[in-house]
């Protein structure tokens, strides 16, 4: 019992003599204090004492699809900040190869009896993934908000950068720039976010009466390297990427063709993560609003957990372009 409370007392930074009386039940602790340490509890794995159990725990779990793209540490960083500041605990639950699932994920926190969860990215942005693990926390009514992404069938609040605005701005901007042949890296076909960009794509590029070409790929470095090495094959001479990774990519293909940017090829990403502006050449990018994206999304989960009947809406925030050195003048045939 003693090690017990030791170890709950240092992660929560008060003394054992509080932790215990909040074990027991006694006055003189503030609710923060007490919440704080029933949330320790329930992180370092210890059982709840019974007369507390029936309490939902200050736990919210933060989904991260991965850690290489630095945009969803930057996601991790604003959200999970955000919670602690209501007085949530942040639970961080990433994807790695071969690691534990998303769906095995949601059972373990729904076991330390999680208040709710927040999706930056994962596999309701994906069309053909399974998604029974959401409809989960659905019936049981778990407050639930998703960033980047909405399928209809899940009626989750959302936060959304908008993809159309996203392929404007990059799209305008190289066309301006005097490029005809205009290319896409785009995620995996099933990839919602993917789809809306493809989407306004095809409409600017059916209204402008160019050609455009598409290629797919998985979010890597190296595979944005191969699919920018068709495109560049077919004759593009300005690339949009659907992340900033995927840009690196296709830089690096340019390179490989024994080409260089953006002298005989420009290239566009997206996101306006980390470094970006201190790579050669600094990347031109979409910026996403991250922060005020952020900010909404733990305001419309603290509602959820505070009563407030969820919202089923998307709500959609404008990026900006963001014009550094990977983008010039279309060269002349």
């Amino acid at each position: 019992m003693s090690s017990r409370l030791a170890e709950v007392a240092k992660k929560v930074g008060v003394s054992e003599a509080t932790v215990s009386r909040v074990l027991n039940g006694k006055p003189g602790v503030s609710e923060g204090t007490r919440q704080a340490v029933l949330a320790a509890l329930d992180v370092l794995g210890y059982e709840r004492p019974s007369k507390l159990r029936g309490e939902r725990a200050r736990l919210v779990g933060l989904f991260l699809p991965e850690l290489t793209n630095p945009i969803f540490p930057a996601f991790g960083e604003l959200v999970g900040g955000g919670l602690v500041q209501q007085g949530y605990t942040p639970v961080l639950c990433t994807q790695t190869a071969g690691g534990i699932s998303e769906a095995d994920y949601i059972e373990l926190l729904l076991e330390q009896r999680v208040s709710g969860v927040v999706f930056v990215g994962g596999q309701y942005s994906q069309g053909d993934a399974p998604h029974d693990h959401y409809r989960r926390l659905d019936e049981l009514g778990i407050p639930t908000v998703l960033v980047n992404a909405r399928l209809d069938e899940l009626e989750f609040p959302t936060v959304s950068t908008d993809d159309k605005v996203a392929i404007e701005l990059g799209w305008n901007h190289l066309r301006q720039l005097g490029h005809e042949r205009i290319g896409l890296v785009l995620g995996p076909e099933d990839h919602v976010p993917s789809q809306r960009k493809l989407d306004a794509a095809r409409r600017l590029a059916d209204a402008a009466g160019v050609p455009l070409e598409i290629a797919h790929s998985h979010y890597t470095l190296e595979a944005g390297q191969a699919a920018a090495a068709r495109l560049l094959a077919g004759g593009v001479t300005g690339i949009l990427c659907a992340s900033d990774p995927l840009a690196l990519g296709a830089v690096r293909a340019v390179r490989r063709a024994g080409k260089q940017v953006p002298a005989d090829a420009s290239i566009v990403g997206y996101d306006d993560s980390a470094l970006m502006n201190a790579t050669d050449p600094a990347l031109t990018t979409v910026r996403q609003p991250i922060e005020p994206m952020s900010r909404l999304a733990i305001e419309l989960l603290v509602a959820q957990l505070q009563g407030a009947r969820a919202s089923t809406e998307e709500y959609l925030f404008e990026p900006e372009l963001v014009v550094r050195g990977s983008t010039g003048p279309a060269p002349r045939a």
